[in-house]
């Protein structure tokens, strides 16, 4: 079997092993299996039953794992987003006026136009036109919102009506656990334990149990799997009633735009330049599932930071994330007991790790600083990585036209900051 992975997966000349590869996609889905219920949760304000969210859910996570696992042999997951699957519902489907069904069929036709864009010269094109200023600030940025997802999670950050956030309630079982689990994740990852991360997810799951925050009979009845078969009726639901309405198109469009930057930003953070047109491919043929099965589109997550962080090199450990996937199923009642906090400290170290890639940034040439500075600022702060990414690609020649130096703004430069001003403005509009 071992010799199997490594034909497979290359991992020797990865300089990885099995077992740190199993144990990162392990870390990487227990980062992300909250998921499930959340999405199907959110999936449901558009109409589709909670039994067929979760299914949806679980065979587009797992097979877009596979994807990536074979396919690129990268160590990433591919999952419903968060924030897209918002759009998804609260703007396709209800200020748009689609359908669930209609919104099934956008999104199965973003990933058509996505699969165009990674599997043509696009590709390599859109790729080439990010400056190198801005690959870093999107990793930096990425950084800040997992640390800011991570306090939430934690409760060592609340919303505020006059500051929008203030610190949480520092007494609170949550914020008490997050500390604590904190400490533990710091001290295993630091000194190089194996599966550091994993560990301490187990840590704060024990120590949520004695501050009360998992109770052992605890069952999660709204997804429990017991109810999930009746879910199939998602399964090929999209329909095309609308797709010569402006409406439709213009929903196709938005996603489309959303999708192809979103991920391009993220992978560019996370893989290494030969792995990128692969996993990018694998993306697009996953959004093409997400329509296909019933779900909003899958995107790279940020908290594949954890599994990279835990030693993940090579396509098993998205091989691994998957197969948990799919045993999700069968054991959600029981995975869905992982509080947040005992999650909160990872993401938060995480976010310290990719914050480093600030360094690499020329903010001393304005030009090239106050365009990253934007993206980093407002990644987190806007809650998306789409709309951080584009004052960013606007603001960058904007800048170098106003001091004279057009000839370092490429014409893809040009398209892309163009594109994404449209697409603000339609937005605006409420168009």
């Amino acid at each position: 079997m071992l010799n199997l992975f490594q034909r497979v997966f290359g991992l020797r000349e990865h300089g990885t092993t099995l077992k740190t590869e199993v144990m990162a996609g392990m870390t990487s889905f227990f980062t992300i299996v909250y998921i499930v219920a959340v999405n199907s949760a959110i999936l449901a304000d558009a109409g589709i039953p909670m039994a067929g969210g979760v299914l949806a859910t679980v065979l587009t996570a797992c097979f877009g794992c596979l994807l990536m696992g074979f396919y690129a042999n990268a160590p990433l997951m591919l999952v419903p987003g968060m924030g897209v699957n918002a759009f998804f519902v609260y703007t396709i489907v209800h200020s748009m006026g689609l359908s669930w069904q209609e919104g099934l069929a956008a999104v199965f036709l973003s990933g058509v136009l996505f699969a165009v864009t990674a599997f043509t010269r696009l590709a390599g094109w859109l790729s080439e036109a990010i400056p190198q200023s801005l690959k870093e600030a999107i990793t930096v940025g990425i950084g800040l919102l997992l640390t800011f997802i991570g306090l939430q999670k934690g409760s060592l950050v609340a919303a505020s009506s006059t500051t929008f956030v203030q610190m949480g309630d520092l007494s609170s079982p949550e914020a008490l656990v997050t500390v604590l689990t904190l400490l533990v994740t710091l001290v295993l990852f630091f000194r190089g334990v194996k599966g550091a991360f994993l560990l301490s997810i187990l840590v704060g799951t024990g120590l949520g149990w004695v501050f009360g925050l998992v109770q052992p009979g605890e069952t999660a009845s709204a997804a429990s799997s017991a109810s999930i078969w009746d879910g199939f009726s998602v399964i090929g639901a999209l329909s095309f009633a609308k797709v010569g309405s402006i409406s439709f198109w213009m929903a196709t469009f938005s996603l489309t735009m959303i999708l192809v930057f979103e991920n391009m930003g993220i992978l560019h953070g996370f893989v290494p330049e030969q792995k990128f047109k692969r996993s990018f491919q694998a993306n697009a043929i996953s959004v093409i599932s997400s329509g296909f099965f019933g779900t909003s589109p899958t995107v790279t997550t940020v908290e594949n930071a954890a599994g990279l962080a835990a030693g993940g090199k090579t396509g098993l450990t998205a091989l691994t994330a998957g197969g948990l996937f799919l045993l999700s199923l069968f054991f959600l009642p029981f995975i869905q007991i992982i509080p947040g906090c005992a999650i909160a400290p990872v993401l938060i170290v995480i976010g310290g790790l990719m914050i480093q890639n600030v360094q690499n940034i020329k903010f001393q040439d304005i030009t090239e600083g106050f365009p990253a500075f934007l993206i980093i600022v407002l990644i987190p702060l806007t809650y998306s990585i789409a709309d951080g990414i584009a004052f960013g690609f606007i603001a960058y020649p904007v800048l170098k036209l106003a001091l004279g130096r057009h000839k370092e703004i490429s014409m893809p430069a040009v398209v892309i900051a163009g594109l994404f001003l449209v697409d603000l403005v339609l937005n605006a509009m409420g168009v």
